[in-house]
C-alpha cells in the first residue's frame, strides 16, 4: 500500500464503507445501500471457462448496476449465507483497489471518487471451489 495512505487515513474508511454498503446491501436486501455503492455504469464481470460445441472457449458473464441492484431486490439472504470480509489492496489519489470476501464468491473491487464520493466503477468475481461443485 501507498506510504502516503495509513490505517489512518479517512479515506480509507470511506471506501471500506462503499465495499460494505455493496455486500451488506446484497445480504439485506437493501437496494438503496446496493445503488450508493455502484457506479451507474458499473460492470460486474465473470469468466465462465470451458465453453460447449455452440459456445467454444471461456466466455465472459456481465452484469451491470441496473442488474445488480433489481437483484437485490430479491431480498435478504439467510444469516449462515453471509460473509463480509473487506480488505483495502490498495489506494492512490482518487482510485483503489478492494477485495471482498463473501460467502460464495470472491470479489476484487475497482473503486473511484466521483463526484466527491467513493463508488464502485468495476467488479471481477469467481465463485469459491465449494460453490462451483454446488453448481456443476
Amino acid at each position: 500500500m501507498d506510504q502516503r495512505h495509513t490505517a489512518t487515513d479517512p479515506e480509507l474508511e470511506e471506501i471500506r464503507r462503499t465495499a460494505l454498503d455493496y455486500i451488506e446491501g446484497w445480504y439485506d436486501g437493501n437496494t438503496e445501500r446496493m445503488e450508493r455503492s455502484l457506479h451507474p455504469n458499473l460492470a460486474k464481470r465473470i469468466v465462465v471457462p470451458n465453453g460447449n460445441y455452440w459456445a467454444p472457449g471461456d466466455r465472459l458473464d456481465e452484469m451491470s448496476a441496473l442488474s445488480l441492484i433489481q437483484r437485490t431486490q430479491r431480498g435478504p439472504k439467510p444469516v449462515n449465507e453471509r460473509r463480509t470480509e473487506v480488505t483495502v489492496l490498495d489506494r492512490f489519489e482518487n482510485a483503489a483497489s478492494v477485495r471482498v470476501d463473501a460467502h460464495a464468491w470472491v470479489d476484487y473491487l475497482r473503486v473511484i471518487k466521483w463526484n466527491g464520493r467513493w463508488v464502485i466503477v468495476n467488479m471481477l468475481w469467481e465463485l469459491r471451489p465449494e460453490t462451483k461443485a454446488q453448481s456443476a
